[in-house]
């Protein structure tokens, strides 16, 4: 079973520079987690009622199985990208592992 890593980013204080440091240095992090097999992510458009999403952006990252997310996030590299959050995700983050 294929299992991915979803992160919901909240609103930041500061959107440009929050995609400014996402594209610029938080993507070639994560690209080199170890068993990263394809990473999505963009901006949330909108919610299906038409309000406000309570989301600025998302990622998408999958893996082989849950275990390979597990070992992934616990790798040198999946530690750096993790630190890397709180320079940047100033509306926070929530991480969920999802089967996919």
């Amino acid at each position: 079973m294929t299992a991915k890593l979803v992160v919901l980013y909240g609103v930041p204080q500061d959107p440009a520079a929050f995609d400014t440091h996402y594209t610029e240095t938080h993507v070639p992090l994560a690209e080199r987690i170890p068993g990263l097999r394809r990473f999505d992510h963009g901006h949330v458009l909108g919610s299906a009622d038409g309000s406000a999403p309570p989301y600025h952006y998302m990622a998408e990252l999958y893996f082989e199985d849950a275990d390979a997310v597990a070992s992934g996030l616990a790798s040198a590299e999946g530690q750096a990208a993790g630190a890397d959050v709180a320079n940047f995700a100033t509306g926070g983050a929530t991480l969920m592992i999802v089967e996919a």
